[in-house]
């Protein structure tokens, strides 16, 4: 092996060593990679990582799988003579499912492999400032980049770390459970909770709170909780779990309020820690908050001057665009000549709830502490669909306004095609788009994007 050589001397293995072969990682490796830098990407999973393999990508194919349910139900409203609900087939669409991830892990291989980065299967522990041992090897590099992603966290409640699910298991389920309780309040609750009850579970959401989504702005949780229990999901907010048991194959669970269910199956969505445990960097030195993230700067360099980190492991924007952006910006800095940083300011976001929320900028109560006044535009609708299939859900749209500048802060919508819609949105907020730049544009008639750009009365 030809060793690489850095300014001072040393020779290394390889100029770079990524740990984790996700969105991230993969970027990172391939953008060094094609900068000239030798590369070596480690995985002890399927690369892809947690978007590809175990989250973003099975889950939302599932939520389309689940959604077309309520597109029966709608279509007997446009005059479709449906005698009986449609069968699912579980296990069919699960083999579909996988199907899709072989497809787009050999699309991850081969993007390492076109770009000249060698590609390791194992477990990686770091065993020093430059070195990663792997399958009882120890490779060196001038830097390390550690993306590793998160993973489920259980809270600590009797029986529940023994009789619950993760959102893992949740995409692989051999049978589909008559009902189910899915534990928390997050997007990745709200999601798996619309999917079992699209596919025709009994579904309980169950969650400390008053309201889902925390840390979302307060009238989308609002509308939230309104939809989902109209959706046919049975809230029990402000609960916890006291305790599980397993009676058979059925789970008895007691809540917090005295109330007791007995379910097929208990899914634990409380949350995502950093995936440090065990890999060795706490004795070497590199700080780590709280959660076991890896804490870095701007530039995504630890407290020890050859380790990296971006992503998931990182808890600083947990989303995958995020990590592809700071891998990309990482790569082109230490690289490629062209030091900079991924900007982490109005990242928008989708929770692929039914129905869907996204979001861009500042929450309301964001900005009332931002700004010295605040000016905020709402309009709640049902959409043009649901005024002929019969379903009664709104569509909510919400615009934050700095009073001052007539700058749009913020955008928050609940409903149909809301991701689609906020990606728009967002490259307005980013480009510091005004409340006038809105009202100057013409909409696209009839949608319910247009609403973005005819709202004009502020609320009271």
């Amino acid at each position: 092996m030809v060793l690489a050589m850095t300014q001072t001397g040393a020779s290394y293995d390889y100029d770079l060593i990524v740990i984790g072969a996700g969105s991230g990682g993969v970027r990172a490796g391939r953008i060094a990679a094609g900068h000239g830098a030798r590369v070596a990407v480690i995985e002890g999973d399927r690369p892809g990582g947690t978007c590809v393999i175990r989250g973003c990508v099975p889950k939302k194919l599932l939520m389309y799988g689940s959604a077309f349910s309520s597109d029966v139900e709608d279509a007997r409203g446009f005059g479709w003579q449906i005698e009986a609900m449609p069968r699912h087939d579980w296990p069919a669409l699960i083999a579909a499912k996988d199907a899709e991830l072989e497809r787009l892990e050999g699309i991850y291989r081969a993007l390492l492999k076109n770009a000249g980065a060698t590609l390791i299967s194992g477990w990686a522990q770091v065993c020093g400032p430059h070195e990663v041992s792997v399958n009882d090897t120890v490779y060196s590099a001038a830097k390390i980049l550690v993306a590793v992603g998160g993973v489920p966290q259980i809270v600590d409640a009797p029986g529940l770390v023994e009789h619950a699910i993760s959102s893992n298991e949740a995409l692989d389920l051999k049978q589909f459970p008559k009902d189910i309780l899915v534990y928390g309040s997050g997007y990745i609750a709200l999601e798996f909770a619309g999917i079992f009850n699209g596919f025709g579970a009994r579904t309980h959401l169950v969650y400390r709170g008053d309201l889902p989504l925390r840390g979302f702005d307060e009238d989308i949780r609002e509308q939230m909780a309104v939809a989902l229990a109209e959706r046919g999901i049975i809230l029990h907010s402000g609960c916890t779990i006291a305790e599980v048991t397993a009676d058979g194959v059925r789970k008895q669970v007691r809540l917090s309020s005295g109330a007791s269910l007995s379910v097929d199956a208990v899914m634990a969505a409380t949350g995502r820690r950093p995936n440090t445990a065990g890999l060795g960097l706490q004795e070497l030195g590199v700080e780590l908050g709280r959660h076991g993230e890896v804490v870095v700067d701007a530039e995504s360099r630890t407290s020890v001057p050859s380790i990296f980190a971006i992503g998931d492991v990182t808890n600083r924007i947990n989303l995958t665009p995020v990590a592809i952006a700071e891998g990309h910006a990482f790569a082109d800095s230490e690289f490629g000549g062209n030091r900079r940083v991924a900007d982490h300011k109005n990242v928008a976001s989708a929770v692929f709830s039914q129905p869907p929320v996204a979001s861009v900028g500042m929450t309301e109560t964001e900005a009332q502490a931002a700004c010295a006044a605040v000016t905020v535009f709402t309009s709640g609708f049902r959409a043009m669909k649901n005024t002929i299939s019969g379903r009664g859900e709104k569509t909510f749209m919400k615009l934050i306004v700095n009073a001052d500048t007539d700058q749009v802060l913020g955008a928050h919508m609940m409903g149909p095609d809301c991701g689609e819609i906020m990606q728009g949105i967002a490259v307005a907020i980013k480009a510091g788009a005004r409340k006038a730049d809105f009202d100057a544009t013409i909409g696209i008639h009839p949608t319910a994007a247009e609403e973005f750009v005819t709202m004009r009365t502020p609320r009271s």
